[in-house]
């Protein structure tokens, strides 16, 4: 049921909450009438809050400002849930009537007065919310995170990394074994060289085509190839 005396704004109260600070929150009640309505503010739990003023009279038209103060909180509830309320009154008074008059007798139903009623419920804000993490915080937990990695790595036992590292990379035994096949393959191929330069000379003495000093050079020509092509390899 919508009132039709008083406007009551907000429609709910909200309240900023710290541990250990009290803190405030305001509500504004406009008549919307062209009668002085008087008003009355109660609460679920008045030693928690102080409200100021609880009673008085708005002239037609007019508004009205309330200020609630809640005490400092000792503990935080669940959730930040709060289950306080508090309840707004309000009834037209006949002219002459002042603040000092109004009396709770004023606020009880009877059949010649209208009483309204507005309910709020209190809205925990909180005061300080927790701030994003900023980014240079991510990038030192994100650096922290790789030094980790890293030290976990180097704690590895070493035979481990060893074993590792032998099935990618090839031992010293198996690199010097490589090393005599190579030399032996170019043995090999210096004898072949050897075995065809004597038979350029039995040709040369045969045909007599080839001169002594052609045929050295030839050799030493085998030869070098064959130094050449050993050293590239080892």
């Amino acid at each position: 049921m919508s009132n039709t005396l008083l406007r009551v704004y907000p429609s709910e109260l909200k309240l900023p909450f710290e541990l250990k600070k009290a803190n405030s929150g305001c509500i504004e009640l406009v008549n919307k009438t062209d009668e002085r309505v008087a008003f009355k503010v109660k609460t679920t739990n008045p030693r928690k809050y102080a409200v100021r003023p609880t009673s008085g009279i708005v002239p037609p038209g007019g508004s009205c400002g309330i200020t609630i103060t809640m005490q400092a909180p000792k503990e935080i509830p669940q959730d930040y849930h709060c289950k306080d309320k508090f309840l707004v009154q309000s009834v037209v008074v006949q002219e002459g009537i002042t603040n000092k008059d109004i009396v709770p007798e004023m606020f009880s139903r009877a059949p010649d007065r209208v009483v309204e009623e507005f309910k709020l419920r209190v809205v925990y804000i909180l005061a300080n919310p927790p701030s994003p993490v900023p980014e240079e915080d991510e990038e030192e937990i994100a650096d922290t995170e790789i030094d980790h990695e890293v030290f976990r790595q180097s704690m590895i036992h070493p035979a481990s990394r060893q074993g590792h590292t032998s099935g990618s990379q090839p031992s010293h035994d198996e690199e010097v074994s490589m090393v005599n096949s190579e030399v032996v393959k170019y043995v090999d191929e210096n004898k072949k060289l050897q075995q065809e330069l004597e038979m350029l000379r039995e040709r040369s003495q045969s045909f007599g085509g080839f001169s002594p000093k052609f045929v050295l050079f030839v050799f030493l020509l085998f030869v070098l190839v064959g130094y050449l092509m050993t050293g590239r390899k080892v």
